[in-house]
């Protein structure tokens, strides 16, 4: 009972450990398509010396990546747009990148806001109470809630990229959504509706 006791002691003073520290950078993507805005925002993890190989081999079994950093990465549309072929409606989703270990990356466009910080955390500080974050227990809770599901272009950053990075590149009447973070790039096209 010990035992289980001081794990639990040391997993909770874990978690408020780091919730004490800085949030982490935020991006904000943003472009005009049609005369609506496009907006992506996300957190930017940095490399700090580590291989995103070594970080993506902490991906949890159903290889499923927040795209980004502590609070939900989001796409909002003013715009019905296709994205890699598939229609996403006007509105604001969650985004998820779906990184096999083997094979091509997929972007998950997901209606599923996220949840409240103060849910997954009682303990969690006002200030980021109510912040939403991405569903880190399981994707498969909330696949049902999937918009989109799109292929995405691998290539190569150079110079390489210390921040994730998530740009939206205009050009062709619609524009690129390219996420970038190393030496990799990942792309995908997106045109009005």
């Amino acid at each position: 009972m010990r035992v289980r006791f001081a794990c639990f002691a040391m997993i909770a003073a874990g978690a408020a450990l780091a919730l004490a520290q800085p949030p982490g950078a935020r991006g904000k993507a943003t472009a005009t398509v049609k005369g609506k805005q496009v907006v992506v925002d996300y957190g930017r993890p940095e490399l700090k010396g580590r291989k995103i190989d070594d970080l993506l081999g902490q991906l949890p079994p159903d290889r499923m990546w927040r795209a980004g950093l502590n609070q939900v990465t989001t796409l909002e549309t003013g715009l019905d747009l296709m994205i890699g072929g598939k229609k996403v409606p006007a509105g604001k989703y969650s985004l998820y990148v779906h990184a096999p270990k083997t094979g091509d990356w997929q972007l998950a466009i997901n209606s599923d806001p996220g949840i409240e910080l103060i849910k997954i955390y009682p303990q969690a500080p006002p200030a980021v109470a109510q912040a939403l974050w991405p569903r880190l227990d399981g994707y498969s809770k909330i696949a049902d809630k999937e918009v989109a599901r799109v292929a995405l272009q691998s290539g190569t950053a150079s110079p390489a990229v210390e921040m994730f990075t998530i740009t939206l590149e205009p050009g062709g009447g619609g524009g690129t959504l390219k996420l970038a973070w190393g030496d990799k790039t990942w792309s995908v096209r997106m045109t009005p509706a």
